[in-house]
């Protein structure tokens, strides 16, 4: 038999990176948790309708990168391929309408079947955040910094470039997919086999291909900036005009999109030149239809997301050293007391590992190894006399400590 490894795509997460992803996660929580946002928990799946209505059949996520199946009871479900439609259901679901504004954030695995390349697998993770209710430019604002004081936070304040386009609103959308398509047929024998689809179905996604021909042809087409109306162009200066008084610095990138109908106004990404082509770290942008879409009520928002493995690999995080007491009974009486004595030292904080096996010079280079900074050493003589004999590996000291002690002893 050969020996076992993980799917394609998927890995296991441990030791170090599993610690920074922590970090991140945690970072996000209490960035997030000072600017008023609770936390969701969404299932991992759903019934397939809940992406497939909102994406839509057309794009790549749905018609390449679902992994969707038939369960036993004969339903369609989906590993969930984004967080957006799920938390948008779950307002739906629980009448959170009647508490407006909601804004709720989240975190967890994520599922898209595409290439694995370095940062991006078929199981990977995210933080979400997702501010449901208001559609005025000044929550746009929130958002981006937001991300943007989490993204400092994590030490990138100064390794990427927000990039910051508007979509308009649907109008001004209207008027700028006709102008782009009549541009596109024109060289539609020049497009890939991808954007040649897309232009009968999602014409604006061709503006994002990664095709090197599709870039000659797209380079010379219509801006959406020629095409937005006076309600849409008084959004987005509001919304540059916020970003600039708080901070955030910004480039107008008017190439950056969203594909889907329900996306309005501002789009947004975080890049950073670190991780070659697929450099976007966090991205977002508001989707006033997308609740209506799924069939609630008329409920503006705007969100974004962020790969957790990315901003792990990214980010300087130092990781507190690990400096574990080791507790080493000699002897069946010795053991029993070791039980409560590494009780109470983890009550008071420290990190405690009982070490039963060896004769005591083994023990203490397992010790050693593990970075542990105090050994203590109990026995027959010490369990008579009430003590434990503490030894300091690193300055090699060693004293007694009485049993009601040794926890104050060792976690000071």
């Amino acid at each position: 038999m050969s020996k076992l490894q993980p799917a394609r795509g998927t890995r296991d997460i441990y030791g170090d990176e599993a610690r920074r992803m922590s970090v991140v996660v945690e970072t996000f929580r209490r960035v997030a948790g000072s600017y008023g946002f609770e936390d969701l928990s969404t299932p991992i799946f759903e019934f397939t309708e809940v992406f497939k209505r909102p994406l839509g059949e057309a794009s790549d996520v749905v018609s390449k990168e679902m992994y969707t199946f038939e369960d036993r009871g004969g339903e369609e479900v989906t590993l969930r391929p984004e967080f957006t439609a799920g938390v948008c259901r779950a307002f739906i679901s629980n009448g959170m309408q009647q508490n407006l504004p909601c804004r709720l954030m989240s975190h967890g695995p994520a599922f898209r079947y595409e290439r694995p390349q370095k940062g991006r697998y078929r199981q990977f993770h995210q933080i979400n955040a997702e501010l449901l209710g208001p559609d005025t430019p000044e929550f746009d604002v929130d958002m981006i910094a937001m991300a943007w004081r989490l993204l400092c936070e994590l030490g990138q304040g100064d390794k990427v470039i927000l990039h910051l386009n508007t979509l308009g609103d649907a109008e001004s959308r209207v008027a700028y997919r006709d102008a782009l398509v009549s541009y596109l047929e024109q060289h539609k024998s020049k497009l890939s086999e991808d954007s040649v689809r897309r232009l009968e179905t999602n014409p604006l996604r061709i503006l994002d291909s990664k095709d090197e021909g599709d870039k000659v042809i797209v380079a010379d087409a219509p801006l959406l900036s020629d095409h937005l109306n006076e309600p849409s162009r008084a959004f987005f200066e509001a919304v540059k005009a916020g970003l600039e008084a708080v901070g955030v610095p910004y480039k107008h990138d008017e190439r950056l999109v969203r594909g889907l109908d329900y996306y309005t106004h501002t789009a947004f990404e975080f890049v950073t030149t670190e991780l070659g082509a697929q450099g976007t770290v966090l991205a977002g942008g508001r989707y006033d239809g997308l609740i209506e879409k799924l069939g609630g009520p008329k409920v503006a928002g705007v969100g974004w997301a962020g790969g957790i493995e990315r901003l792990a690999m990214l980010s300087n995080i130092e990781l507190e050293e690990k400096q574990p007491v080791f507790i080493m009974p000699m002897g069946d009486a010795a053991t029993l007391k070791a039980y409560t004595l590494a009780e109470d030292m983890r009550k008071a904080g420290a990190t405690v590992m009982a070490d039963r096996s060896g004769n005591l010079k083994k023990r203490l280079t397992r010790a050693s190894k593990a970075g542990a900074r105090f050994a203590v050493i109990v026995g027959d003589n010490e369990l008579e006399a009430g003590v434990v004999m503490v030894k300091n590996l690193e300055s090699g000291e060693q004293s007694e400590v009485a049993f009601a002690d040794i926890a104050r002893a060792v976690a000071g």
